[in-house]
């Protein structure tokens, strides 16, 4: 093998490795967005998530002032 041949294998051997990391970094690119995006998603739906357990609490503590008042009146009504 003359040292012509022996560059080209060479070369070849670092094209094929460029090609490869390439292919890499772009599928993890590609994930990565993936998950940006799952991301967003996710935070959004935490946010609805979260407004509604607020609303849920706000008609609890209603609920609650409500029984309150309720029992009040039997009491006052039993004397």
């Amino acid at each position: 093998m003359d040292k012509q041949t022996a560059n080209k294998t060479t070369l070849e051997k670092l094209d094929e490795k460029v090609t490869s990391i390439l292919e890499k970094y772009n599928k993890l690119k590609s994930e990565n967005a993936n998950l940006q995006t799952e991301i967003a998603s996710l935070k959004a739906e935490k946010e609805l998530k979260d407004q509604q357990i607020l609303k849920l609490e706000d008609e609890n503590a209603m609920k609650e002032l409500e029984m309150e008042e309720i029992v009040n009146k039997i009491e006052g009504i039993l004397g």
